[in-house]
């Protein structure tokens, strides 16, 4: 058998020199030399498999791009190939073609070779291919309808019960609470942000939210409905007796070894209640500014900003559009053991390490208002505040940004300019606020092109022009990208997102305007001719880069 380090060679993944230095660093450290080669940034996890592979004449594939017969997956159950790290990828010459991360594991082999009735042949893939892999087609939809069934006929011994107890009395293994566990988790699975359970008026609908857009995931009868609801209920801390009235909880859920939080709300309908869970994993609070897709120029402008020791920053945008996550970024970047970090929110949505957050209760009489009065007395540095609401809260954060704090915040604004008159409609003086805000962010997110199946294309002039396209006939056309679809994105063309941003700072020409009055159009004419980039001009800087397609920018831009 060939040594591993011949065969490196021999494919050119390694240069003589780089294995000499790879050798001594093993007698070192004392682990196998793919490891070493890996750990020092010499050789991918993919290229050492492959080698590996190689070396003992098996075949290694890349999932990512292979394509994964569905009728070979269905041969084995998803437990089995969750527990062994295994995937049926194909049927060859009437043998059942198993990627594996460990070949040499014969129990696995063994149990796939009953379970199919067909002779296994065993390719190699990496252990991250497999989970993702495992994650997208071994997906838990065929159990919860099983699941859905078998509820339905358990309820019999239910008939002379109140349904909203039901999910009070069953046991950990019963079929309603193995029902809601894979929602949650098939959820987390497909990188969603919310889950709805809708009732309507013949069965029970659960959508999630990917990327921005719902999908409808499952249609269960009708029956199941309170059992669902009562059960989220009772996770949640709900009070599962009241349904006239809309209600809020928190759950949390192990997935993989991550504690992931879930934000829940429940709603009244015609049909019975709405149940929306938002998907909060706590890996979004770490980010990093540099992570947030800013261009340069907007990153320089907003860093000066943030940097200053007093003011005040906004970041606008509808719901959903990614305030949250920058507000959190920010905070990352300003936190430091000799700064006092304070934040009000309602709710805590992300817990911070080394950062006092403060939960709003109105029924306790603990408003936004009066929270912000009382951390103000605090001694803190940088104060975060959910959301602006109304006057009273504004003038106190006004005030706070005045007098020596840094003020973060959201405001709820189609865009940077309109900012400014918002807050003077609220009913803040306008001298005040041109004095105390710095800089405003407005943002959307647009769904990111899938990196493995984008295509390169020239649009034409009409195409151009219809998107309002900073483009003028005689130009040359420019090159783009559009979604195509692949398995890795799940035939959508799209995985991920990104944000669009408008970074305007507050200059003293838009103090004047501000004091003057002035509309919000006027304000950021002003603001573009200092050199603003609006968010339409930064999408359409992220399409000529080959980060999102046009049709995204025509969608979350108006």
């Amino acid at each position: 058998m060939k040594q591993l380090g011949d065969i490196l060679l021999d494919e050119g993944l390694v240069t003589e020199g780089q294995l000499m230095a790879a050798l001594d660093e093993q007698a070192v450290r004392g682990e196998s030399l793919g490891r070493v080669l890996v750990e020092i940034g010499m050789l991918s996890e993919a290229q050492l498999v492959r080698a590996l592979a190689n070396q003992v004449g098996m075949e290694f594939v890349e999932l990512s791009d292979y394509p994964v017969d569905r009728n070979a997956v269905a041969l084995l159950p998803g437990a089995l190939c969750r527990r062994y790290t295994v995937l049926p990828v194909a049927l060859l010459e009437g043998a059942l073609v198993l990627a594996m991360a460990d070949p040499g594991n014969v129990l696995a082999v063994d149990d796939a070779r009953t379970l199919s009735g067909l002779p296994v042949r065993t390719v190699v893939a990496t252990h991250d291919d497999l989970i993702t892999a495992i994650d997208r087609f071994c997906r838990a939809d065929e159990e919860i309808d099983d699941l859905a069934s078998a509820f339905e006929e358990e309820q019999e011994q239910y008939a002379d019960t109140d349904l909203s107890k039901v999910g009070d009395v069953v046991e950990d293994d019963a079929p309603i609470v193995r029902f809601v566990n894979l929602l949650v988790t098939q959820a987390i699975q497909d990188r969603a942000s919310d889950i709805h359970i809708e009732p309507t008026e013949k069965d029970l609908r659960v959508r999630y939210r990917i990327d921005g857009v719902l999908h409808e995931m499952q249609r269960s009868p009708k029956q199941i409905q309170s059992g669902v609801i009562s059960r989220l209920k009772i996770m949640s801390d709900i009070d599962i007796a009241e349904r006239r009235k809309p209600q809020d909880g928190r759950m949390s859920v192990t997935h993989h070894g991550r504690k992931i939080d879930l934000r829940v709300a429940t709603l009244p309908t015609v049909w019975g209640e709405k149940v929306v869970m938002r998907i909060l994993d706590n890996s979004t609070a770490s980010l990093d500014l540099r992570d947030l897709s800013f261009l340069e120029e907007n990153y320089q402008t907003y860093q000066e900003s943030y940097t200053k020791p007093y003011g005040m920053l906004l970041v606008t945008g509808p719901t959903g559009s990614g305030k949250s996550t920058t507000l959190y970024a920010t905070l990352n970047a300003v936190s430091k053991p000799e700064i006092n970090v304070i934040t009000v929110e309602d709710p805590v949505e992300y817990r911070l390490p080394g950062i006092n957050q403060v939960q709003v209760n109105p029924k306790a009489g603990l408003t936004f208002a009066g929270a912000l009065r009382s951390i103000l007395r605090s001694d803190p540095d940088v104060v975060l505040l959910g959301e602006i609401r109304d006057h009273e809260t504004a003038q106190i954060a006004i005030e706070a940004a005045l007098t020596g704090h840094l003020v973060l915040s959201t405001l709820h604004t189609n865009d940077a300019p309109s900012a400014v008159t918002r807050l003077v409609e609220m009913g803040i003086e306008p001298f005040l606020v041109g004095s105390a805000l710095d800089c405003v962010v407005a943002q959307r997110l647009a769904r990111r092109l899938c990196g493995k199946c984008k295509e390169l294309y020239t649009p034409s002039e009409v195409e151009l022009i219809a998107a309002r396209f900073p483009w003028s006939p005689g130009d040359e056309l420019p090159a783009m990208y559009r979604p195509v679809g692949c398995s890795a994105c799940s035939k959508t063309g799209y995985k991920g997102r990104l944000a669009i941003h408008e970074v305007m700072r507050v200059t003293e020409d838009i103090e004047r305007h501000a004091v003057a009055h002035s509309s919000s159009a006027d304000i950021g004419r002003t603001a573009r001719e200092q050199g603003m980039i609006t968010l339409r001009d930064d999408g359409w800087t992220k399409v000529l880069l080959g980060d999102t397609s046009v049709e995204e920018i025509l969608r979350v831009v108006a």
